[in-house]
């Protein structure tokens, strides 16, 4: 199976790049499955409705969210009605939507996406991330239950992450991080088959702090007051993430390779060929 995941999609330039270029992207590498955190594809702030329909429509096959799910109150209800959004496994446990499912891609395997947030350095304490992904897996077995896994492990700490990397390793077909908006160069497949990156990095513009316009993040940082609002930077956006190639016998990864596409990070151009890097 080969399998894209897409970094936080930062506001409407995140959103402007996928509409854009994903279609092309599922054409040129002959995709099978894509995943995408929208949590910030709402002027940086959770996602609506109509944002979340337009990844949709876009080729995104699901989307995840984060600490930002609900910023956007329309989401408690759309996210109940559209199964192709999952929101964190360990938040509330009252709250609506679900961290993890099963899906299906167009030749009919089965891949199950979950997303968890984690503890360190996050503004709220939520439930114990490894014990909600253990009892996932457990219940969704690679080569058996399902063809391929993939868990979005939400969080600000690269040690966590790390962590929750060589937690699934050999359970899950892909653990990838979210949250901190910056790419890291770490992609690799561990020890036991598991794809793992610490961050994809975001979708967005990157001539900015973290996706946001400049000037408010570094006022507040030099002088420490507040003068306006934070805002999502519109220049052109590099799509980041990550691509990942699985035994559907194993689900395990065969390879991974970083995706840094269009504006400032952009390597290479996309190839088809499976023998080329597809960033």
């Amino acid at each position: 199976m080969k399998i894209l995941f897409l970094g936080d999609i930062m506001g409407r330039a995140g959103r402007r790049a996928v509409a854009d270029r994903l279609k092309g992207l599922r054409e040129d590498w002959k995709l099978d499955f894509v995943v995408a955190n929208g949590e910030n594809a709402t002027s940086g702030h959770g996602l609506n409705a109509a944002h979340a329909k337009g990844l949709l429509d876009a080729g995104v096959d699901v989307i995840t969210l984060g600490d930002h799910a609900f910023d956007q109150r329309e989401m408690l209800s759309y996210c109940e009605t559209e199964k192709r959004i999952i929101r964190p496994l360990n938040f509330a446990k009252d709250c609506p939507g679900v961290g993890a499912r099963v899906f299906i891609d167009a030749r009919g395997r089965k891949i199950l996406v979950t997303q968890v947030l984690g503890q360190v350095f996050m503004k709220r304490a939520f439930d114990d991330p490894f014990s909600a992904v253990d009892q996932v897996l457990k219940r969704h077995r690679l080569g058996g239950a399902v063809q391929a896994a993939l868990v979005d492990m939400h969080c600000e700490a690269t040690s966590e992450k790390m962590g929750m990397g060589h937690w699934c390793d050999g359970r899950a077909s892909v653990v990838v991080g979210t949250h901190t908006h910056v790419p890291t160069g770490d992609a690799q497949i561990l020890s036991k088959g598991t794809a793992y990156l610490t961050d994809a990095g975001m979708c967005g513009d990157y001539d900015s702090v973290i996706g946001m316009q400049k000037e408010e993040p570094m006022r507040r940082f030099v002088t420490g007051m507040v003068k306006g609002r934070f805002s999502p930077a519109e220049g052109e956006a590099t799509l980041s993430g990550l691509y990942v190639e699985t035994d559907d016998r194993t689900g395990h990864a065969t390879r991974v390779e970083m995706v840094r596409n269009g504006g400032r990070l952009q390597h290479a151009a996309p190839h088809s060929s499976p023998h080329s890097s597809p960033v």
